[in-house]
């Protein structure tokens, strides 16, 4: 049967491949679909499109007229001479009936039970995305001169279309990938977050309330201020909010506001585009977008900057974000926890936190008791740490003597739980290493002595700094001046009246030091 090759009828079959392209998500079935339009206007008994791997193998992923066995096969062009010319030229290639290169696809038509028939007829043309190699096309004919009514530019077209497919179907499934890879990354995130969040041990009475105000406030989008001292667990209240809240699928982003540098804290909070200042190549979500539908926690809010305080005042009441450079904001649904070690209250009297973005913050207070304020906790607390070291070390058996408890329990713990985890840690090691299976006395030695002598320390600290204040009121210039005075005359003395010693005792140049020795009237 001839078919029909005119111009019109090879228009209408491109006009519907792209059609489809346009139409549908890209898919595989496109590679069968654009193999069976060609079909339609080119006289070819066989034609297969193949897929060149990472490996540069040509896969086949749609074929018409061969044995299915084709798909199960991969084809290495040095192994086939005819595919491996195709893939070294940009153009269509002819191949004469009477050429000695062996044709992949003889013994394969499925029109022969016996695949016995050999093909008399073959061209191909190589498929490029630019000026990358992706594949190949390949028709084949039994009837000796059965392409030389088809015109290269035609071949061509089809090829083009080939390589447009398997392009847009490789970003389809890239995105996919991308996007599950990123949704199981999240998943992994936020399973770690909860696991990292640790558990709020405890059976005092001030424990109690805290885990009551946490399960009153959960489940609302309020915000919420957590304070309290360093170590008492304020990052442990947040996460364990998050986790009770309606958000508690969603990601809870950590931002540490101490330690943003000034310079890039608001693209670090709010993001930026590409060009808003040197350095940044490319577009960017902040903080806060990509806390979007879930929970964000500003901890040491406190050190927020005041210029700072103020966008955020802005975020939180507008419910957007206009990153750094753009002309356009973004509307964001997130869930605010803040928390501090400050006294926002004296904070605000003394103009270093805006009082209006406080008492957006301040919605829900939660207090967090200082550990030696929690009446029966620390017990409690130090047979969940060790159950954490028995676990992490894989131990039987690890306890602690009745001895060691009680002097546990008279101590200050000025870092509350954290410095009790972070001793208990150090005290098992200590026996651990001693192969011992019960943390002694003698295991805290060391830290015990040390936070006595770091107590009287800071007791002569205080008493040498009160020997310095003035006791009436003196002008600030004068009192600096007189210290001044006495500190280079002491370092005169420890360096035997040398300017040179003296300058090198107080770690500054020598000149300068000569200068204010002399305007100071040494």
């Amino acid at each position: 049967m001839v078919k029909n090759t005119s111009k019109h009828s090879v228009e209408r079959v491109l006009l519907q491949i792209a059609l489809n392209l346009n139409a549908r998500t890209p898919t595989s079935q496109h590679y069968q679909k654009l193999i069976d339009a060609l079909q339609q206007v080119l006289p070819c008994d066989a034609s297969a499109l193949f897929i060149l791997d990472h490996q540069q193998h040509l896969v086949p992923v749609a074929m018409y007229g061969l044995s299915n066995e084709v798909l199960g096969r991969t084809f290495l062009p040095e192994l086939h001479p005819r595919l491996k010319t195709i893939l070294a030229s940009r153009k269509p290639v002819r191949f004469a009936a009477n050429s000695d290169l062996p044709d992949p696809f003889d013994g394969l038509l499925s029109d022969d039970p016996h695949h016995k028939i050999d093909v008399h007829a073959c061209m191909g043309c190589s498929l490029y995305v630019e000026d990358t190699l992706v594949g190949a096309l390949t028709l084949d004919a039994q009837a000796i001169g059965a392409f030389k009514s088809v015109d290269d530019f035609t071949v061509e077209t089809f090829a083009t279309l080939a390589a447009g497919i398997v392009r847009n179907i490789s970003l389809f499934e890239a995105l996919n990938k991308a996007n599950h890879q990123q949704q199981s990354i999240n998943k992994v995130l936020i399973d770690e977050a909860r696991n990292r969040g640790g558990k709020l041990v405890g059976i005092s009475p001030q424990i109690k309330k805290l885990l009551a105000n946490i399960k009153m406030v959960a489940k609302s989008n309020y915000a919420v201020l957590i304070s309290g001292e360093t170590g008492t667990g304020k990052e442990l209240v947040a996460h364990r909010v998050h986790a009770q809240s309606l958000r508690y699928d969603k990601p809870m982003v950590y931002v540490n506001c101490a330690a943003l540098p000034e310079s890039i804290a608001e693209s670090e909070l709010f993001g930026h585009v590409k060009g808003a200042f040197t350095g940044a190549n490319s577009h960017r979500a902040g903080k806060f977008e990509l806390a979007d539908g879930g929970t964000i926690f500003l901890d040491e809010i406190g050190e927020l900057p005041l210029l700072l305080q103020a966008k955020l005042l802005r975020v939180i009441q507008q419910g957007e974000v206009q990153r750094v450079g753009a002309d356009k904001n973004n509307l964001i649904d997130v869930r605010i926890i803040a928390a501090t070690n400050r006294d926002l209250n004296k904070e605000v009297s003394e103009g270093r936190f805006r009082s209006d973005l406080f008492h957006r913050l301040n919605v829900f207070p939660i207090q967090v008791a200082p550990l030696r304020d929690r009446e029966g906790d620390i017990p409690v607390l130090i047979g969940h740490v060790l159950d954490t070291i028995r676990t992490q070390f894989q131990l039987k058996t690890l306890h602690i003597h009745p001895q060691a408890l009680q002097q546990l329990e008279r101590q200050s713990w000025l870092g509350n739980v954290r410095e009790l985890e972070h001793t208990l840690m150090r005290a098992g090691l200590r026996a651990m290493q001693e192969q011992g299976n019960q943390i002694e006395l003698h295991h805290f030695t060391s830290d015990l002595i040390l936070e006595s002598n770091a107590v009287k320390a800071s007791q002569a600290e205080n008493s040498q700094a009160s020997a310095l204040l003035p006791l009436e009121s003196t002008p600030m210039r004068s009192a600096v001046e007189a210290y001044q005075k006495q500190l280079i005359e002491h370092a005169l003395q420890q360096s035997g009246g040398v300017w040179a010693k003296a300058a090198e005792f107080l770690q500054m140049d020598r000149g300068n030091l000569y200068k204010m020795g002399k305007k100071l009237g040494l």
